[in-house]
C-alpha cells in the first residue's frame, strides 16, 4: 500500500486521540511511549528506546551527511483545575480535538512523526533525519532529551515541535532563576533597628525593577528580569535577619546564562545565587536554508519567550508546530483538526525544500 499524505494525516489523528486517552505526566510516559513505537513500527520503521524516549533513524542514514533532528515531547502537565471536560476523553467538537496534551505538544508530535514516516525510505536526501519523541519535557527531567542526546550522532540542525501556529520561532529565550538574599540585623520588634532586612529590601526591589541589560536582540528583544517571590519572618514581634527573593530572568540570545549570572552577582545590591545555568537561549541563523524553506511557503519568523527542549540543544534549532502556545496548560485544551492537517503539509513542504 502506498503511504499517502492523507493516510499519514488520518493515522496521526488516530494516534493523537490514543495519546490523549493515556495519562502521561512527566516521568510516567511509558504507555504513550509504547503507542508511539507501535505507530512507527506499523509503517516499517525500526525504533529504538531509551527510558521513555522513542527514537528512529531514516532508512538510508549516512554518517558522511549532516543530520537533522525532529523532536517533540509526549509528556503532559497535570490537568488544570478549571477543566469542565474529561481531560483524557479525546473527542472532536466543531473542528476542535479536545484533550490534555492535544495542543502541547501532541499535535506537533504526531505531525512530526507523520513527516518522518513520509521521508523515512527516501534516498539521496541532503541530511540524515532522526526522529525523537521524548519524555519529561515539562519538568526538564533527567530522563528527557538531555539523557538521549549523548547517545545520538552529532546533530547539525533541529526542528523542535511546539505550538507556533506553524510560524518559525528562530530564537527562544533562556531562563535563569536566582535565589536572592537581602541581609539585615535580627531584633525584637519593640526595639529600634536601623538595619531592618525588610526595609532594606525596598531599595533592592527598586534596583531590580529599574535594572536593564545592555544588549537587545533583534528576535527576542531585551532580557526580562522579574521578581516573583518574597519570603521573610515567621513571628509578628521578631525582625528577621534575612529576606529571601526569587528572581526570574528570561535571557535573550545575546547572552549566555553564565554571563547573566556573572553580571548580576557583580552588580546587584544583594547576594544572587543561580539555581541552574543549563536552560540557555536558542537560535538559528535567519539565513539558514531551513528557515529560507519555511519563508518560501509564506511562513513568518519571530522570537519566542517560552522555553522548550531547544534549551537542551547546542546546535542551531527552530521551534515550529501546529497549535497555539496560548492554549498550552489551559483548561479544556484543544487543537483544531485542520491545524494538524496543515502542520503535516507545511512540515513536509518545508523539509522537501530543505533536504533536496
Amino acid at each position: 500500500m502506498k503511504i499517502t499524505q492523507d493516510i499519514l494525516t488520518e493515522r496521526a489523528l488516530e494516534l493523537l486521540k490514543e495519546l490523549i486517552s493515556i495519562p502521561s505526566f512527566s516521568g510516567e510516559e511509558d504507555k504513550t511511549g509504547d503507542a508511539i513505537e507501535q505507530f512507527l513500527q506499523g509503517f516499517g520503521v525500526a525504533t529504538k528506546r531509551q527510558h521513555n524516549n522513542i527514537y528512529a533513524f531514516n532508512k538510508h542514514f549516512d554518517e558522511s551527511k549532516p543530520t537533522l533532528l525532529l523532536n517533540s515531547h509526549h509528556d503532559t502537565v497535570k490537568p488544570n483545575s478549571a477543566y469542565t471536560k474529561d481531560p483524557f476523553d479525546a473527542h472532536i467538537e466543531d473542528g476542535k480535538l479536545y484533550g490534555l496534551g492535544s495542543n502541547d505538544a501532541g499535535g506537533c508530535l504526531v505531525s512530526l512523526l507523520a513527516t518522518f514516516v513520509h521521508f523515512y525510505e527516501k534516498k539521496d536526501l541532503s541530511h540524515n533525519i532522526i526522529m525523537a519523541a521524548t519524555g519529561e519535557e515539562e519538568d526538564a527531567g533527567e530522563k528527557s532529551i538531555r539523557a538521549l542526546l549523548p547517545i545520538l550522532p552529532n546533530i547539525d540542525v533541529a526542528i523542535v515541535g511546539e505550538p507556533t501556529l506553524m510560524d518559525l520561532a528562530i530564537a527562544e529565550k533562556g531562563l535563569v532563576v536566582f535565589d536572592a538574599v537581602v541581609d539585615g540585623t535580627p531584633s525584637h520588634a519593640a526595639h529600634p533597628n536601623g538595619n531592618n532586612a525588610i526595609y532594606n529590601t525596598i531599595e533592592v526591589l527598586q534596583w531590580l525593577k529599574d535594572y536593564s541589560f545592555d544588549k537587545v536582540s533583534d528576535a527576542l528583544g531585551e532580557v526580562k528580569l522579574t521578581t516573583t517571590q518574597i519570603n521573610a519572618g515567621n513571628q509578628h514581634n521578631v525582625v528577621p535577619g534575612h529576606v529571601g527573593l526569587v528572581i526570574d530572568v528570561r535571557v535573550n540570545d545575546c547572552y549566555s546564562n553564565q554571563e547573566i549570572a556573572d553580571i548580576l552577582q557583580k552588580e546587584a545590591p544583594c547576594k544572587m545565587t543561580p539555581r541552574s545555568l543549563r536552560l540557555n537561549s536558542s537560535c538559528i541563523d535567519p539565513d539558514h536554508d531551513l528557515v529560507k524553506s519555511g519563508l518560501a511557503l509564506g511562513r513568518k519568523t519571530y522570537g519566542s519567550p517560552t522555553l522548550s527542549d531547544q534549551a537542551a540543544l547546542s546546535c542551531q534549532s527552530v521551534k515550529l508546530g501546529p497549535g497555539d502556545s496560548t492554549r498550552s496548560h489551559s483548561a479544556n485544551e484543544f487543537i483544531f483538526v485542520n491545524e494538524i492537517e496543515e502542520g503535516i503539509d507545511i512540515y513536509i513542504k518545508t523539509l522537501t525544500g530543505f533536504l533536496q
